[in-house]
């Protein structure tokens, strides 16, 4: 009688086996939203990013008005000081809040170039920050440069137009222009970044 009721549930045990084995199996759980958020890949550089770009620099961008960058960065941090003959026409400062050895120019009260000064910490969207070889400027770019002789300063020195919009290698006036000009120094080394449009040509500031 033990032997009948223990072949009895063995072969009840079995059967059951064998059904499950024929069920389809339970799908997945779908990944978690901020698990697949997690595993998009980085977003490009931006102005956003506390790079310089053509088109600006953090929140401050190449044709807002005079009173959007105070907004932004404050007002002029020297007042006192000459950055054009004619500031309601052309004006070069640094404002209050800026990023260290940045120089903004204002034309006809609009923003139109953005300056990294000897002492910048900031880089270009290439990687470019002054001090840097002119070489790392045309690795960065290679054959979107135009190179130009420096007005005042022997070979090596040069200025170095990377245009991302509206450029060509004659004098460029449209407005809408954009590019970023390496001045490279006698030494062979990048000693200003000017961003912006067509006034990143000037050499000589507002003069």
């Amino acid at each position: 009688m033990i032997r009948l009721v223990a072949a009895t549930a063995l072969a009840v045990m079995s059967l059951a086996a064998c059904e499950g084995s024929d069920r389809p199996a339970a799908p997945a759980p779908a990944p978690a939203a901020d698990q697949a958020a997690g595993s998009a890949s980085p977003a490009a550089p931006t102005v956003g990013d506390g790079v310089l770009t053509a088109e600006g620099l953090g929140q401050a961008r190449i044709g807002m008005t005079l009173a959007e960058l105070t907004a932004v960065w404050g007002a002029d941090a020297n007042p006192g000081a000459v950055g054009g003959a004619d500031p309601q026409t052309c004006d070069e400062f640094h404002p209050a809040n800026a990023p260290q050895g940045v120089n903004v120019m204002i034309q006809n009260g609009v923003l139109t170039r953005i300056t990294l000064m000897r002492n910048a910490a900031t880089r270009t969207d290439r990687g470019i920050a002054v001090g840097d070889e002119a070489a790392a400027v045309t690795q960065a770019y290679g054959d979107a440069l135009v190179a130009q002789p420096h007005k005042y300063e022997a070979a090596p020195a040069e200025d170095l137009f990377a245009w991302t919009r509206g450029g060509s290698s004659q004098y460029v006036d449209d407005a809408s222009a954009r590019g970023v000009r390496y001045e490279v120094g006698s030494d062979g080394k990048v000693k200003m970044i000017h961003a912006g449009g067509p006034s990143i040509q000037m050499v000589e500031g507002c003069a």
